[in-house]
C-alpha cells in the first residue's frame, strides 16, 4: 500500500462516516484377419502370450489423499456458523458474500475506548465492543495506546468507499486494498481498524511497525482477536496485509489459531481460498 490508499481510505471514511490425468489407454489392436488360400481359411492365430494384443496398457490408479479434517474441528466447545452474519465465525470473502448483502448488526455499539472515527464508524456489534474494550485496557496497561480507527461500515458507506478506489485506481487494484459492498467484514460489525495512539502510519506498510500493531500482534488472541489479513497471505485472503485490521472470533478459537500456526480462516475452518472474486 502507498500514500495514495491511506488518501482515499481516509478520505472515504471520513465522508462516509462523518470479503487427469486421463489414464489413456491405447486402443487395442484389431484383431487378425481372416487369410484365404487356395485350399483352406485358416483361423486367426492366437496373440503371443504377453503381446500387446494379448494384455491391454493398465489403466494407472490415480489416489487422491483425503482431506485433512479442518484444524478448527479440534476445538472443544461450541461450534458457530460460518454463514450467519451473526456468528463469530462468520467467513466473509471475495467468495463468500454477506447474506443478506445489506444486513445490519442489530446490536451495534459504541465501545469505551480511544477512537478517531465518528458516527457508524465508531461502532462494532456488543461483542466486539465487550472485548475490545478489554483489550484496550490491557493495552494501555502495558503502557501502548490503541485507538478505533474504522469500525462498522454499512452497505452504503462500503459502496462509496469502494467506488472511490476503482475510480481513480482501476477496479483490478482496488480489488487488492478495498473489498466490494456486501463482501466486507466492516459491515458484520465483528471487525475494526486500529491506529497507534502515536499517529504514525495509519493504513501504511509501516504501522505494522507501530507498538499498537506489535502488541496487537502479540496479545490480541488472549482477548478474541486475530490479525486477518497477514503478510504473505494473499494467495488465500485476496488482500494485502493490512495489520491493522482486527477480526473478533472468540478467545478459545483465536488462541487455538495462534497455537496451531494458522494465519487465516480460511486455512482454520477448512473453507476454500478466495484470492480473487468469482
Amino acid at each position: 500500500m502507498d500514500s495514495r490508499r491511506r488518501a482515499f481510505l481516509t478520505t472515504g471514511l471520513l465522508g462516509a462516516g462523518a470479503a487427469a490425468l486421463s489414464a489413456c489407454t491405447p486402443s487395442a489392436a484389431p484383431s487378425a484377419g481372416s487369410t484365404t488360400t487356395a485350399r483352406t481359411t485358416a483361423s486367426p492365430t492366437p496373440a503371443a502370450s504377453g503381446s500387446p494384443s494379448a494384455t491391454p496398457s493398465a489403466r494407472p490408479t490415480i489416489t487422491t489423499p483425503p482431506k485433512p479434517p479442518a484444524p478448527y474441528l479440534s476445538l472443544p466447545g461450541k461450534h458457530f456458523s460460518f454463514d450467519d452474519p451473526r456468528s463469530p465465525w462468520v467467513v466473509v470473502n471475495k467468495r463468500r458474500p454477506l447474506r443478506p448483502v445489506d444486513f445490519v448488526p442489530p446490536d451495534l455499539r459504541q465501545p469505551a475506548v480511544s477512537t478517531s472515527a465518528s458516527g457508524e464508524l465508531a461502532l462494532v456489534n456488543a461483542t466486539t465492543a465487550t472485548a475490545a474494550e478489554s483489550m484496550f485496557a490491557a493495552a494501555s496497561a502495558d503502557g501502548v495506546g490503541l485507538v478505533l480507527a474504522s469500525g462498522y461500515r454499512s452497505h452504503a458507506t462500503q459502496l462509496r468507499l469502494y467506488g472511490s478506489y476503482a475510480a481513480a485506481r482501476g477496479t483490478a487494484d482496488a480489488d487488492t486494498a478495498s473489498a466490494r459492498p456486501g463482501f466486507s467484514e466492516h459491515q458484520t460489525g465483528w471487525a475494526f481498524d486500529l491506529e497507534d495512539s502515536g499517529g504514525a502510519c495509519a493504513f501504511l506498510p509501516c504501522f505494522a511497525d507501530q507498538p499498537a500493531a506489535q502488541w496487537a500482534a502479540a496479545r490480541a488472541a488472549e482477548f478474541g482477536f486475530i490479525v486477518r489479513y497477514r503478510m504473505d497471505q494473499e494467495h488465500v485472503t485476496g488482500y494485502l496485509a493490512e495489520p491493522w485490521h482486527l477480526r473478533y472470533i472468540g478467545v478459545a478459537a483465536a488462541l487455538d489459531m495462534r497455537r496451531k500456526g494458522i494465519k487465516n480462516l480460511e486455512d482454520y475452518f477448512g473453507i476454500p481460498a478466495a484470492p480473487g472474486y468469482l
